[in-house]
């Protein structure tokens, strides 16, 4: 029995190769598909494992050894506006982005899903680690993976609501020992490969990328308390809310932590641990999963993808924003990323944090020191 047409995003990950061997094996008709990301004048290894040139022929392998066509995605264009430029403009502008809720968001669940229509599928499946639930009454609701290690509905608060009926995630009820066994099964080539745990464009560190793109500017350390320059930095764009290694201050013997950042006057200013909690937060550039007058006043949040999520108090919700605040207070809330909202493991949706602008002192530049005028040396006699 066909149950219909799928597309499956394939990354040549263990993941998604089992998903696509598991659709088929239910019956839908599968097209395995990897999006290309990588541009031509990159070098080949820019790219990280799960979006390299390697990773898309060990893809397609896998879609000849589960025997489904296999399709190679242009989508260069896409991924530079849209998550690669926003990248680096955003650390620019003193905030920490998330490019991998803008690539899900922005590329895969709505170009993606576009190209799947085109090509005649009612579905588009992925290897995430998330659970889809059907109601009696026809919706659709996204819910935590059974795997809390791996539990990925962080990334997909931003799913346009009328896609969410057109996708699958095959492994979202698996724990990842037990895809790793089915891929053995299967015989596929990936059973074995390692997961991917960097940012796909960036090759090495976040520091070292963003110093192609965004010029070093000098500039200040400053204590939130007393204005007191502590220390110089080269850049802004290196620096994120609750940093603590690798501030190079003055006094290193003392403990301090990035507290705000501020590109315009180029100034990091640092504080102690309890500068760095918050008692509230505000985000825009929301999305519900559901009507936003059934968002419930008490849910859980996270603020970072490891993080545990907390309880808090919806204050205000709109369909362009929303305010809440958290019972106890969070460390290390940063500006760019994304609060994502729960109730138990329903994911409700969210949005991108915006900045908490703490009052903070005139900065006291350090005097110049004073220099004795040394005596010139005495000429030799000619």
């Amino acid at each position: 029995m066909n149950k219909g047409r799928v597309l499956c995003a394939m990354s040549g990950g263990v993941d998604s190769s089992v998903s696509a061997a598991l659709l088929k094996e239910q019956g839908y008709s599968v097209i395995g598909a990897m999006m290309r990301f990588w541009p031509d004048h990159k070098r080949m290894d820019t790219f990280d494992t799960c979006c390299s040139p390697d990773a898309a022929y060990e893809a397609r392998r896998v879609a000849d050894q589960v025997g489904v066509p296999f399709y190679l995605l242009d989508y260069r264009k896409e991924f530079e506006e849209n998550i690669m430029r926003p990248f680096v403009e955003e650390y620019a502008a003193g905030r920490t982005p998330n490019p991998c809720v803008n690539c899900n968001t922005k590329v895969k669940f709505d170009a993606l899903i576009k190209k799947a229509r085109m090509l005649g599928c009612e579905y588009v499946a992925t290897g995430h680690y998330v659970k889809r639930v059907d109601r009696e009454d026809g919706t659709v609701e996204f819910h935590r993976g059974d795997d809390p290690r791996k539990d990925q509905t962080y990334f997909l608060w931003g799913t346009p609501r009328d896609a969410m009926k057109h996708i699958l995630f095959p492994v979202g009820e698996m724990e990842k020992p037990r895809v790793r066994e089915l891929a053995e099964q299967y015989g596929l080539i990936t059973a074995k490969k390692p997961e991917s745990q960097n940012i796909c464009f960036v090759p090495s560190t976040i520091q070292e990328y963003l110093t192609e793109y965004i010029p070093q500017v000098q500039g200040h350390m400053v204590d939130i308390h007393t204005g007191e320059v502590v220390g110089e930095h080269l850049g802004t764009q290196y620096y994120t809310i609750g940093q603590k290694k690798g501030l190079n201050l003055y006094k290193s013997n003392v403990v301090r932590y990035v507290v705000h950042i501020d590109p315009e006057s180029k100034v990091v200013w640092v504080g102690n641990y309890e500068d760095c909690h918050w008692t509230t937060l505000s985000a825009s550039k929301v999305n519900y999963l559901l009507d936003v007058t059934d968002l419930p006043e008490d849910l859980e949040v996270q603020v970072r993808y490891r993080s545990q999520p907390v309880k808090a108090r919806l204050l205000k919700a709109t369909e362009e924003a929303f305010q809440l605040e958290f019972l106890e207070p969070q460390f290390a809330v940063a500006p760019g990323q994304s609060v994502v909202l729960y109730s138990g493991d329903r994911l409700l949706g969210g949005g991108m944090i915006d900045s908490r602008i703490p009052e903070t002192p005139a900065v006291k530049y350090p005097r110049p020191k004073k220099v004795k005028p040394r005596k010139p040396k005495p000429q030799p006699q000619a």
